[in-house]
């Protein structure tokens, strides 16, 4: 796992161990990146199965409470199939894109 920390974002990208694994270790280094928008870069995984996403879920669902952004990037899904508490996105510019788009909305109070 690799955390790539900018301004505005934390870019984590997910290399070697399992989905699973990955939001273990989120969980357990989360009190780091709570404040950040968060990217979860999947692109190197060749397969995912859409029940590992769901791993996410709660993780996802909390720090959107909190008023922060939770981006998922992978193009390895189908898309209808994921759920809508999840954003998922197929390239890392959108994420980017969602990020901008989720603070100007919390600025305006939306």
């Amino acid at each position: 796992m690799l955390v790539d920390r900018s301004e505005n974002f934390t870019l984590i990208t997910q290399e070697r161990i399992s989905i699973p694994g990955l939001v273990k270790k989120l969980v357990e280094m989360y009190e780091e990146v709570s404040t950040d928008n968060i990217i979860i870069n999947l692109m190197s995984l060749k397969k995912i199965d859409l029940f590992e996403l769901i791993d996410f879920l709660k993780l996802s669902n909390d720090h959107r409470k909190a008023k922060h952004s939770f981006v998922i990037v992978t193009d390895k899904v189908d898309f209808d199939e994921v759920p809508d508490e999840l954003v998922v996105v197929p390239t890392l510019q959108e994420a980017y894109d969602i990020i901008e788009m989720e603070e100007i909305e919390r600025d305006l109070g939306f």
